[in-house]
């Protein structure tokens, strides 16, 4: 996607999602401080911000494949699509993993996982905290999303297919809510199974809930989700669509004002079994009214551009796989807690980050472009486009 043609307030929110990880991440493993206050605190929840974002956006992809009528629908290809997934993700992933294995200096003295574990997107599970490019977990919990997503709308699809008439499209698509909230629950129902007392340690949670809840893929696909249930929205209920984003700055109110709710919530109860339970979806709901107002059409968040904010979007995935081991060995010659330190701590960030977007990431994005310019079968005249956690 060119500059141009991007959308202001995904943007934002999507610069904002690394801001709020790097404000944890620094809090966490440079400063050992609030550096940032309680931005650093909940910093976390840039991640599923990042998951809101990228729900939405692959999965309006495969809605807008599968729309009633859709001439793409019959020529959606899915090795396509994951074709196109893999030259997104992998390459700039694969390079920053071979750093941590073949530069000494680079990973330090922090043991690493098995290594198929980072390279089959599996990390995530029975990840313990303080490993080796921990944060590598989330990506994970894409990967498995972009594989699971696809197939299971498509096998949904196939019922309205077989039988004929508006009926069988309606059981199609009662079938796909159905499946979302389904999986909305089943999130909820784990993470009540599996909390147990003993995991609430007030402001920072036990090793164990880390392992057993916050990185598993089961339990973390709330936001992800929401992204899904707008892309759903937009494709299949089209008046519904124009009536709610008719309303974007009071989308925008509503989701500033969820998104307070859950932070103040999540800061002083996260590792509560009600904010294990009830927390993450709060948080999807928050975002995905958030994601409503910067695709609302007039919308402050829609219209505004910040300047800078396209950038640090842009670059963003190439940030966050960079950001914290940089941050760390920096941290071996400035004072992290320093105005200047943080300053050079965050300009070498956002450097690295360009410097591997434009070296790693821009070329494999040309070359897909080149040889799998679309998701289907034959160039569609307009193919929708889609986002990792930076760039489509």
């Amino acid at each position: 996607m060119n500059r141009s043609s991007r959308v202001h307030g995904l943007d934002t929110l999507r610069a904002l999602a690394i801001m709020l990880v790097f404000a944890n991440h620094y809090m966490s493993f440079v400063s050992r401080e609030a550096t940032f206050g309680w931005f650093s605190e909940i910093g976390w929840a840039g991640v599923d911000l990042f998951f809101a974002l990228s729900g939405y956006l692959i999965g309006n992809q495969i809605c807008a494949a599968l729309r009633e009528g859709s001439e793409q629908a019959r020529n959606f290809s899915l090795w396509r699509f994951y074709a196109r997934r893999l030259l997104r993700t992998l390459p700039a992933f694969y390079f920053v993993l071979a750093l941590y294995a073949f530069w000494p200096y680079w990973a330090g003295s922090v043991a690493p996982a098995p290594w198929w574990k980072y390279l089959t997107f599996t990390l995530n599970l029975g990840l313990k905290p303080g490993t080796l490019f921990s944060h590598a977990w989330s990506l994970c919990v894409e990967e498995q999303f972009y594989l699971l997503l696809p197939p299971i709308a498509l096998a949904i699809a196939a019922i309205a297919h077989a039988g004929r008439g508006a009926g069988a499209r309606r059981l199609a698509l009662a079938l796909g809510w159905t499946a979302l909230a389904a999986a909305v629950a089943a999130g909820m129902v784990l993470r009540a199974d599996w909390w147990q007392p003993s995991m609430d340690l007030g402001e920072r949670g036990s090793q164990r809930y880390y392992t057993l809840i916050y990185y598993s893929t089961l339990a973390r696909f709330d936001e992800l989700l929401a992204g899904v249930a707008l892309a759903m929205v937009r494709n299949f209920h089209p008046a519904l669509w124009q009536r709610l984003t008719g309303y974007g700055n009071k989308m925008l109110a509503l989701g500033a004002a969820l998104t307070a709710l859950s932070f103040w919530l999540l800061l002083e109860f996260h590792f509560s079994w009600a904010m294990s339970v009830f927390g993450y979806p709060l948080l999807g709901l928050a975002f995905g009214a958030l994601l409503l107002a910067a695709l609302s059409e007039g919308s402050l968040l829609q219209r505004t551009r910040i300047p800078g904010m396209g950038a640090i979007a842009l670059w963003s995935y190439s940030i966050y796989l960079t950001h914290k081991q940089l941050c760390i060995l920096l941290a071996e010659h400035v004072d992290p807690s320093s105005p200047g330190g943080i300053a050079v701590m965050i300009v070498a960030s956002i450097f690295a980050g360009w410097l591997l977007y434009f070296a790693v990431e821009a070329p494999f994005m040309k070359i897909r472009e080149r040889f799998i310019p679309s998701n289907y079968k034959r160039r569609a005249n307009e193919a929708p486009t889609g986002s990792v956690a930076a760039a489509p």
